[in-house]
């Protein structure tokens, strides 16, 4: 199968946009409807600002659900690049739920909305939401006036009303495949990671050569991951652009908290992560850390250091040491120093993600790996501790991605002997780009019999 029969099969299923003006409730909606809270939710407008989807399945029927920023007809600045956002999630969507909030009732905002939903001719659910009491039922009853049909009164908090609105949804949606038909593997999952402003949406922007994230040098422009099917170097790629990890979780407040989580959870969901470090300033603690939770979650990884056309003669030399210093224990990632603004060596970045994805799926046979470690064994021997010297008698791989091996030992072996192993795997292997993890089963001595 292409990888571009890949990325249909990924599209196949019918999209739902969730559009409306700021704060009426669309994300904690969006959560009701995948029944997880996975959309940020905060009492504050425009906490949502970009495009992001979600799985969702109701009475048996896939379908994906997009969370879009409040829609304003006069925005202006990052509020406008929201509305264009909401614009663009209408236009790919085979259906619109147009969320109001029937406590307030229809204000001028609303009618901009549903001019914009009449040009696009798509089918359109009306949802009014904040219906708790049979008072605000009457509230929404007089949603009809907006000329688009039944307006179902939901309350997003508390559940009630939701399942006569997707029923209303699925009503209006094309068939999508029934809940465990297989669907095929879709694209590999990249995902953009840093510390905020490093210039993460940039990268993904010039990445899908459209504007696809609001961009703004506020630190901290993204918070949801949003994902993106990327065409890079011939292949088709699950983008997610991540909001910035904050120093610590527990710094963080509100939705930058949630988000902080969902950026640690985009890591689990990839198979590659490329972390986005600045390089016209300092390496920092926050890089490291997050270069280690890639690390750690087993994850393929490509370090990108953005900003190069910023950097000077100087910055460059104080790099290197920093690189030398700081990163020695990461010298098996690949690395490519780009500016995703003016798009110098973007172009680099498909041959190292190729590379580091074939090495992080690599599996050794269990021939090659033993004759490997008899040479290892017969010219390295492990150093005698105590007067007993540990030996591999076997070793095997147990999984790939990350490559996993096991090494079954007649003793305890060193920590610098493992890593003297996995060096020398590296060198004969290559595994460039992926972390590699050495196990050790030592063999229980056996108890002498009585």
């Amino acid at each position: 199968m292409t990888e571009y029969a890949e990325a249909d099969e990924a599209q196949i299923l019918p999209v739902v946009a969730v559009v409306g003006r700021p704060n009426v409730g669309k994300s904690t909606l969006v959560n009701r409807i995948i029944g997880r809270r996975e959309a940020v939710v905060q009492d504050v407008p425009g906490v949502t600002r970009d495009r992001v989807s979600y799985d969702a399945v109701w009475n048996g029927r896939q379908f994906v659900v997009v969370d879009t920023g409040g829609w304003a007809s006069d925005a202006k600045g990052l509020a406008a690049q929201i509305a264009e956002q909401a614009e663009l999630a209408i236009a790919s969507a085979d259906a619109v739920l147009f969320v109001v909030d029937a406590t307030v009732g229809t204000l001028d905002e609303d009618e901009a909305v549903v001019e914009v939903l009449r040009r696009s001719r798509k089918p359109v659910v009306l949802a009014a939401n904040k219906v708790d009491d049979q008072r605000t039922e009457m509230e929404a009853a007089s949603m009809w006036n907006l000329g688009l049909g039944e307006p179902y009164a939901v309350s997003a908090l508390h559940g009630r009303g939701s399942g006569d609105l997707l029923d209303a949804l699925l009503a209006v949606l094309p068939q999508a495949p029934r809940e465990g038909e297989p669907v095929e593997r879709g694209p590999r999952r990249v995902a953009i990671v840093g510390k905020p402003n490093v210039g993460k949406s940039s990268l993904l922007n010039k990445l899908a050569r459209q504007q696809r994230v609001v961009v703004d040098n506020a630190a901290g422009t993204t918070v949801d991951p949003v994902d993106e099917l990327v065409e890079v170097d011939g292949e088709v790629y699950r983008f997610i652009d991540t909001a910035g990890i904050r120093r610590r979780v527990k710094e963080a407040s509100g939705h930058e908290y949630y988000a902080s989580l969902r950026t640690h959870g985009a890591i689990e969901r990839a198979e590659l992560c490329i972390v986005v470090v600045d390089a016209s300033e300092p390496l920092t603690e926050q890089d490291l850390r997050i270069l280690s939770s890639v690390e750690e979650a087993g994850r393929a990884l490509l370090i990108a250091f953005n900003k190069w056309d910023l950097t000077d003669e100087e910055r460059r030399r104080y790099l290197e040491r920093e690189m030398e210093r700081d990163l020695v224990q990461f010298g098996w990632a690949g690395h490519v120093n780009i500016s995703a603004t003016t798009g110098r060596h973007v172009d680099r970045l498909g041959p190292a993600i190729r590379e580091a994805l074939d090495s992080w799926e690599t599996r050794i046979s269990t021939g090659k790996l033993n004759a490997f470690l008899g040479r290892i064994v017969a010219s390295h021997p492990h150093p005698v501790r105590g007067g007993k010297q540990p030996r591999i008698l076997f070793g095997t791989q147990a999984q790939a991605g990350p490559p996993t091996f096991v090494l079954f030992t007649s003793g305890q072996v060193e920590d610098g002997y493992l890593r003297f192993v996995e060096r020398r795997l590296r060198e004969e292997f290559g595994f460039k780009g992926t972390p590699v993890h050495v196990q050790v089963r030592a063999r229980e001595k056996r108890k002498a019999r009585a």
